[in-house]
């Protein structure tokens, strides 16, 4: 089986927090150097977690050139959720859900942002495209600060069609873009609703503007 790596203190720290049994292994580098370090291996220890001591060299050969602060882990990760998925995370949330759709966002840093900020503000579900979006790299882990393994993401292979979905279940769709006349600020998201967040650049495709409401 393969797994996911994940570099960087704060990526580490969050999967021993909140998912620790799934982390396969943990390889560090000169623990003794740094005293957040040192306390990730004891807090490691204490779960039980596999550790490994590396130079810095095959930790930069293992995780490609990513900034890892000395370590990098081993992971499973969480299956991504499909449309299929879509009825019991409305069913479950009711009208307190929430629910954030990237339309082909494609950078990792921005994508991590959002996952971060979806966490932060208690989306139900992250939405995007199967193909065409950035996939959940060790960067994304990193730049969301944990928040990539604590929300569900949904990979759509239609994302139109999964917006219907959510639609017909009286979920309410607001699309942001630059050129709107109403500001965010002015919009009533009470009851279940939904955000879309066009791609860098091109904002919203055409086809996703029109399955807003």
């Amino acid at each position: 089986m393969s797994h996911d790596i994940l570099t960087g203190i704060h990526s580490v720290e969050a999967a021993m927090k909140h998912d620790a049994g799934n982390l396969v292994e943990i390889m560090v580098a000169d623990a003794g150097k740094n005293p957040r370090l040192k306390k990730l291996v004891e807090e490691a220890r204490e779960l039980g977690i596999k550790l490994h001591a590396r130079d810095m060299a095959q930790l930069d050969k293992l995780c490609g050139g990513e900034r890892h602060q000395g370590v990098v882990a081993r992971y499973r990760a969480p299956e991504a959720k499909s449309e299929r998925d879509l009825p019991a995370l409305i069913e479950a949330a009711g009208d307190k859900a929430l629910f954030l759709i990237l339309d082909e966002i494609t950078d990792p840093h921005n994508f991590g942002a959002c996952l971060r900020s979806a966490l932060a503000a208690g989306v139900t579900a992250v939405l995007v495209p199967k193909d065409r979006a950035s996939p959940l790299t060790a960067t994304v882990r990193r730049s969301s600060a944990g928040a990539a393994d604590r929300i569900p993401i949904v990979r759509a292979t239609n994302l139109a069609r999964a917006m219907d979905v959510l639609k017909n279940a009286g979920v309410w769709i607001s699309g942001l873009d630059g050129d709107a006349t109403q500001s965010i600020h002015q919009t009533d998201f009470s009851g279940a609703c939904a955000i879309v967040m066009g791609a860098e650049g091109e904002g919203m495709r055409r086809l996703t503007r029109e399955h807003c409401d």
